[in-house]
This record gives C-alpha cells, structure tokens and sequence, in this order.
C-alpha cells in the first residue's frame, strides 16, 4: 500500500492506493498518529486507488475518526469504490463516517 499525505493549513488529504490489509493497516495508524494534530479541522481520506479494506483497516479509519472528533475536527472519506463501499456498509461503518 502507498500512503500520500498533504497539509493545506488546517486541512490534511490521505491518498490511499492499493490494499488496506492486516500488513499495511499498522503503517497507516502510524502516518495518522503522525499526520493528524490538534491543528487539523479537517481531514479528507481518499480511497480512490484502495481496492481492499480488512478489519484490521477499518480500526484504523475509525481511530482517525475518534482523533479527529477529539480535536473538534471532521474527517471526510472520498471516492470509495463499490466493492469497499459494501464492507463499510455491511459493518455498520457507513452510518458512522462521512462519505463524499
């Protein structure tokens, strides 16, 4: 999995590309534990280019969530693909995150 992070002043973009499994879940919870400050209102995942979301993937997406509800932020997934769609769907992750 590729990682691309991006800060605009208080607005930070994550590009996912390629698989959010078991393997590549732990680097992603340490770009976001890295990413994501007390300065950041808003945060914008991009799953344009991820194909696949484990369990392990979903963890970390909803950390990023909870962080970013204790900064007083918002967090904002964009351009999820169909299949991944129907794992935030079937898990309930759909009525909990922000979807454009």
């Amino acid at each position: 999995m590729e990682i691309i992070t991006e800060k605009n002043g208080t607005e930070a973009t994550m590009v996912l590309k390629g698989r959010l499994d078991t393997n590549a879940a732990p680097d992603m919870a340490k770009t976001v534990d890295a990413f994501l400050t007390s300065e950041t209102e808003k945060f914008i995942l991009d799953m344009a280019d991820c194909d696949y979301v484990a369990s392990s993937g979903l963890r970390v997406i909803l950390n990023a969530q909870k962080k970013m509800n204790g900064f007083g932020g918002t967090m904002v997934v964009k351009n999820v693909v169909g299949d991944v769609m129907e794992v935030f769907e079937m898990t309930g992750f759909a009525d909990i995150l922000v979807f454009e």
